[in-house]
């Protein structure tokens, strides 16, 4: 039995989300991962069930999801990837595979993950790159989002930031790095923690943009995280602006550089 460790890329604009939502052999309404594992299958003649480094929500996309799986099928990884994504849809494809080592879990060795969303800032709502684009048309001021934000560096209780669905068994998450910078008529909110809870990221972003617009002064953003009540917080941002980048291994699983500290 041989372990490999995929890249995924997707856009989920047209998914419900990363987790399959029925059985394995049963039809799935539309889950990234039922449509990775019959792809997957296919190309072993055989069930293959995967595991993923974080779970995404329904459009929300991914420029590295890593996922681990595996089998006793003799193929090389090259063989896995273009035959898995031959018989994906458009919208998914495998950039990488590689063997690993026989202990290796894409979501408990990750040691970090990181998010990217963009936000159209201007009276218009965009119509090319619509469904990467979340849209704010009051005017945002950049650098108080920024300042705002540095209150979440650390290891912190996130209650305030989740779903009340969030099945997280605590809500301590250590913050490595976020940053929130304009491009142009972008806004780019760019985060790091060791794990994220349901709709953290979002929740996140969607209190940030209560302080830039102006309707909340900046040290509000550290009283909602004391706080620990997401009805304090502001609304939740669309999933649309929102991209998983990957997530970071230690280098001793000798992974591509994109997902290795």
């Amino acid at each position: 039995m041989t372990r490999y460790a995929l890249g995924v890329e997707y856009d989920g604009s047209d998914f419900l989300g990363w987790q399959r939502l029925s059985k394995p052999g049963e039809q799935d309404p539309g889950s990234l991962q039922a449509a990775l594992e019959e792809a997957l299958s296919f190309v072993a003649a055989s069930p293959i069930q995967t595991v993923c480094a974080g779970r995404t929500d329904a459009g929300v996309h991914a420029a590295c999801q890593v996922v681990h799986f595996d089998s006793d099928v003799p193929r090389e990884p090259r063989g896995w990837m273009l035959g898995a994504t031959s018989r994906l849809p458009a919208a998914i494809c495998v950039r990488w595979c590689q063997a690993v080592a026989g202990d290796f879990h894409a979501r408990f060795s990750a040691r970090a993950r990181r998010y990217r969303y963009r936000l159209l800032n201007r009276p218009v709502r965009p119509a090319l790159e619509r469904q990467y684009l979340a849209w704010e048309r009051r005017p945002l001021d950049a650098g108080a989002m920024h300042r705002a934000a540095q209150v979440l560096l650390g290891e912190q209780d996130f209650s305030a930031f989740r779903t009340v669905h969030c099945q997280a068994p605590h809500a301590r998450r250590d913050m490595q790095a976020i940053e929130v910078r304009r491009e142009g008529e972008q806004v780019v909110f760019e985060l790091q923690a060791n794990a994220f809870l349901h709709h953290m990221v979002r929740n996140i972003v969607g209190s940030l943009l209560e302080v830039g617009a102006g309707e909340r002064p900046e040290r509000w953003i550290g009283d909602v995280l004391q706080g620990r009540d997401r009805t304090l917080a502001g609304p939740t941002a669309p999933a649309e602006g929102l991209v998983f980048l990957g997530p970071r291994y230690g280098a001793e699983w000798r992974l591509p550089a994109e997902v290795t500290l």
